[in-house]
């Protein structure tokens, strides 16, 4: 069985980050390991939560991991909270890294042209690092335009997309892939670029006029899920594309469907099926 760590927080009530990332990937029959980077009553789309930062576990959690020789088939980061998480996240990257495993980078910080308002263009600058200590990075065009000082457009071509793509893998990493990317109306998908192979990838699906939170972290956690199945890095967007939509599908028929994230549970037989098992 494949084994991968996933750093990021975790919502006690909320379908993000460790609250997705969890159940998906040890569905899809990969052992989940995880280190909560802050703990949260609920995420930061209600009102008056909680947070307990946990960022000083970080360095104790592992230690003892390296002592105990445990290691991993792919390193997974969503969220990261300060410069301080990014640097600690450098850091294991150095003690965790092989010849054979992968370093997946979700830089989450931003969307629609914004900085999540804990944020600011220095910190997206220093997530930029990061991403170029990754295998593969999968920013959406807002964060990909933060981390490469590219304006940032709402309506954009090919010939833009793919010239981000290209700035994104100048940062460090082997593979970027854009999240949320469309060139015809009523379309959305994924492009992806391989530096190595000078190789772009898209795919594209029917979007749906709907907006929810944690699907960023569906997306992801899919992708690495797939890709430990042993699905190329390609099929595994495509798989993971199409799971989000699915997701989306079932929540916005359901008459009771939470406002605050998606039903990814009820679409679990829906992944399990497109990956065989």
């Amino acid at each position: 069985m494949k084994r991968i760590v996933t750093i990021q927080d975790i919502s006690c009530v909320g379908k993000c980050s460790l609250t997705v990332a969890l159940p998906i990937i040890s569905a899809m029959g990969v052992e989940t390991s995880i280190i909560p980077t802050a703990v949260l009553s609920t995420h930061t789309m209600f009102k008056n939560f909680t947070c307990k930062d946990l960022t000083d576990q970080i360095k104790p959690i592992t230690a003892h991991w390296k002592e105990e020789k445990i290691d991993f088939d792919a390193i997974y980061t969503g969220y990261l909270g300060s410069f301080e998480q990014i640097d600690l996240m450098k850091e294991m990257f150095a003690e965790f890294k092989t010849e054979d495993n992968i370093i997946f980078v979700d830089p989450a910080m931003a969307d629609n042209g914004k900085l999540y308002a804990a944020f600011d263009e220095i910190f997206a600058k220093h997530m930029a690092t990061l991403c170029g200590k990754a295998d593969i990075i999968v920013p959406n065009v807002t964060e990909a335009c933060f981390m490469t000082g590219t304006e940032y457009k709402e309506t954009y071509d090919e010939t833009y997309i793919k010239e981000l793509l290209e700035k994104l893998v100048d940062l460090g990493a082997k593979i970027s892939v854009l999240t949320g990317v469309g060139f015809e109306k009523g379309k959305t998908g994924v492009m992806g670029y391989d530096k190595e192979k000078d190789e772009y990838y898209y795919y594209t699906h029917d979007r749906l006029d709907m907006s929810y939170h944690g699907t960023g972290d569906i997306f992801s956690s899919t992708c690495i899920g797939a890709m430990m199945n042993g699905f190329d890095w390609k099929e595994a967007m495509k798989i993971a594309a199409d799971y989000t939509a699915e997701c989306i599908r079932i929540t916005m028929e359901d008459p009771g469907k939470p406002w605050y994230g998606v039903n990814f549970e009820q679409a679990i037989p829906y992944l399990l099926k497109r990956i065989g098992k």
